[in-house]
């Protein structure tokens, strides 16, 4: 029996997609139900579950200073999950998968304790090895007052 050699065991699964048996409709539920689980973590009031949806590289934007790495990104929502009552919930709008299904963007709806729109979360999923996705980007911006089309 002839042996295959180990170049080319990773030729055939560098050539492999990263994960055969998803369908994109899967993969956008399945960024979907971790946007929504992630959410509810601020409902919640639960920083150590929010803490476990953010990759140890990733990057947050606040309105004065950007954040790098899970320990300075905890460090510093720690303060919106303080108290009884969550300041602010939001909710995936849209999602977009690449085809590889390694990474995927959500966007949608923040909004303010009275169920008010005050802004728009735009989170950069990116799936490990393990199948778990994890945000690796997230910048959020106010409500636009632009004229309607």
């Amino acid at each position: 029996m002839k042996k295959t050699s180990p170049a080319a065991l990773l030729a055939l699964l560098l050539a492999a997609p990263l994960f055969p048996a998803d369908t994109n409709a899967e993969r956008q539920a399945q960024v979907r139900d971790a946007e929504r689980a992630f959410a509810k973590t601020m409902a919640d009031r639960d920083h150590a579950a929010f803490v476990s949806f953010v990759s140890p590289e990733a990057i947050f934007w606040s309105r004065d200073r950007v954040l790098r790495g899970r320990k300075e990104i905890a460090d510093g929502w720690k303060r919106f999950y303080e108290g009884p009552q969550a300041p602010f919930s939001w909710e995936p709008e849209s999602v977009e998968v690449l085809e590889s299904g390694a990474i995927a963007l959500s966007t949608g709806p923040v909004r303010d304790p009275g169920g008010n729109r005050v802004g728009t979360f735009n989170s950069v999923w990116r799936r490990g090895d393990d199948g778990k996705w994890t945000i690796v980007l997230d910048k959020g911006c106010p409500p636009c007052d632009c004229p309607k089309p």
